[in-house]
């Protein structure tokens, strides 16, 4: 290994951790809302993987940026899911469902 790829590496474990301390100080109240508009951020690093992944030759540069594909579209319609789901609570019910709860 090179001293070029153990700094990577090693920026790449200390982002790991400030993510963690940030995501985990954020109070439960405000993931959702966090979470909806971070889908755009997570679209950009999605294409952003997709170019750093054709432009590095080697096997272990593919296996990573497929693994960071893999991960963002995970998270982005994760993300869609959680939204829906949040956006659903505020619809309005027919009012023939409303009137059977009554019963």
């Amino acid at each position: 290994m090179t001293s070029e790829t153990i700094a990577l590496a090693t920026i790449f474990v200390l982002a790991i951790f400030v993510g963690f301390e940030v995501i985990s100080k954020v109070p439960t109240t405000l993931h959702t809302p966090l979470m909806s508009g971070a889908n755009a951020i997570h679209g950009i690093i999605i294409v952003g993987a997709m170019l750093v992944s054709a432009a590095i030759p080697s096997p272990f540069g593919l296996i990573l940026g497929f693994l960071a594909v893999v991960l963002g579209t995970a998270n982005v319609v994760g993300g869609f899911v959680v939204t829906d789901r949040m956006l659903a609570m505020f619809k309005q019910r027919p009012a023939s469902v409303k009137k059977a709860e009554k019963r």
